[in-house]
């Protein structure tokens, strides 16, 4: 079975984990999810994250998650912009996720950056995902 969004999947992935308290998840490495888990790790939603590489063509981006008092410091985490629908914001036009509580990650021409960083560098980009 061919995967078509692959963001989605992490997304999912970092959700359930959450759920279900697991330490540590493993998925399908890309540069853009080592991007995604970057902006994360420098937010300070999950503890850390390394790239594997094995023997196998595929090499493995593994998720330390973070947690406080037993429940997941990733509460919740949606995503915006999908495949069929792609959705672009300004720099003045950035959302702020639970008054200001919760991250955006944008994709932009400086790369992939929370919202904040895009706000301060005044450029704007695709909406990848909420956090909170």
């Amino acid at each position: 079975m061919s995967m078509q969004d692959s963001i989605s999947d992490m997304i999912i992935q970092l959700k359930n984990a959450g759920m279900a308290s697991i330490k540590e998840i493993s998925i399908p490495n890309s540069k853009m999810k080592a991007s995604i888990a970057q902006v994360l790790k420098d937010e300070g939603y999950i503890a850390d994250f390394s790239v594997e590489a094995k023997k196998g063509v595929v090499k493995k981006l593994n998720i330390k998650l973070k947690y406080y008092n037993k429940k997941p410091v990733i509460d919740g985490i949606k995503r915006v912009s999908r495949p069929s629908c792609r959705i672009y914001c300004g720099s003045t036009e950035i959302p702020k996720i639970r008054n200001g509580l919760g991250t955006v990650i944008l994709s932009t021409p400086n790369g992939i950056i929370s919202g904040k960083k895009a706000a301060a560098g005044k450029v704007g980009g695709e909406i990848l995902c909420y956090v909170w």
